[in-house]
Order: C-alpha cells, then sequence, then structure tokens
C-alpha cells in the first residue's frame, strides 16, 4: 500500500499537541476535561482498562479514590496526517506508587493515537498504549515483592502491572511492548485507517 500522507497545518499540530498534553487533566483528577480529549464514540486500550473512554474515565474516578497513585510525563507527538484524520505517537513515561506499599515503578511507553478533526475539532479516537521498558521505585527504601507476581507479566511493564494488581486493578491480557507483533499488527491496522 502507497503511504501518501497530506502535509497538516500549524493550527492542526498545536491542536493535537494540546490533546497530548491534556492527558495532565487525568493525573489532576479534573476528569471533567478528560471527558473532552476523546470524541464520543472513542475507546482506549491500557494495561488496566479496555473499552469506551467515557466508561475509562469513570473507572479512573474509581482507580483516584484507591492507593493508588500515577503520573503521566508526556512527550511531543510524531504526526501523520491524512486529511482529516492524524496518528499520533507519543512518549510518555507512567510513574506510579502504591501509597500503602511503599511501592512505586517508572514505565516508559508510547501513545498510539488515532484522531479524527470533526465539525472543525480534533479529538481522539482510539488509544493504545505501547510499553518499551520499565523499572520500580522504592520512595521510603527498599521493600519486598512478590517475585511471582512479577514474573507473570512481559518485563517492559511488569513493575506497572505489579502496582495496579495489588492495588486491585488486574492486568488480565498481554499488551504490545517494543518490537512485538502487537506493535507491528496495531501499527499495520492504523495506517490502513489512515488512508481510508
Amino acid at each position: 500500500m502507497k503511504e501518501v500522507v497530506m502535509q497538516p497545518n500549524t493550527s492542526d499540530q498545536l491542536s493535537i499537541m494540546d490533546l497530548m498534553n491534556g492527558w495532565m487533566y487525568r493525573d489532576l483528577g479534573d476528569w471533567d476535561n478528560l471527558r473532552t480529549l476523546f470524541h464520543p464514540d472513542g475507546s482506549i486500550e491500557v494495561t488496566w482498562f479496555e473499552g469506551q473512554f467515557a466508561d475509562f474515565v469513570d473507572a479512573s474516578i474509581r482507580m483516584g479514590a484507591s492507593d493508588l497513585r500515577t503520573k503521566h510525563v508526556i512527550g511531543s507527538p510524531v504526526l501523520k496526517f491524512n486529511g482529516p484524520r492524524a496518528i499520533a505517537e507519543t512518549n510518555a513515561i507512567i510513574v506510579g506508587e502504591n501509597v500503602n506499599l511503599d511501592v512505586g515503578c517508572s514505565v516508559h511507553s508510547r501513545f498510539y493515537d488515532l484522531l479524527e478533526k470533526r465539525h472543525d475539532v480534533w479529538k481522539l479516537v482510539k488509544r493504545h498504549c505501547l510499553y518499551d521498558m520499565g523499572t520500580f521505585n522504592f520512595p521510603r527504601g527498599i521493600v519486598e515483592l512478590d517475585v511471582a507476581t512479577i514474573q507473570r507479566y512481559p518485563r517492559e511493564y511488569a513493575p506497572l502491572a505489579y502496582l495496579l494488581e495489588k492495588s486491585g486493578f488486574p492486568v488480565t491480557r498481554v499488551f504490545p511492548t517494543k518490537g512485538s507483533d502487537q506493535e507491528r499488527t496495531i501499527k499495520a491496522s492504523a495506517l490502513t485507517w489512515l488512508m481510508q
């Protein structure tokens, strides 16, 4: 398939960059503004949630009331455009901590997003998270970990999955890691969608 990607204007690029930075609303518990990032039919797939974005926000509210705290450090997206459609790939560091267990993590990932401009407004249609590497953090000194639980997950996101599981948000399947067949399939499908 020949890839023909149209040149975006600066306004389109800035609008999408604002959407990526808008993930801060989740970290701040600003749920009303978080809901504005996706189109009404938007969906998301991350380690602990798969489904409609509206339901993800509701689930995030429940997570916000738990012992698990998260923060996302967001980079600048690499963009591909075709008319009113775009793909954005954005570096993100997921920093997490269970304040009761005194265990944290730092996981390097990439948001892989499909976006559409509808009624002259760019919003997210589909978000995947691709996982590159991760480590544990110990904010108050080393604590003992459940090694059997850690070993159930791919090393790229095992620290995050461990925290999620121990905090009551289980990870129920394998998610895409850097260079995996899953990543290649997601990207191939996205390019097909972009060029429609």
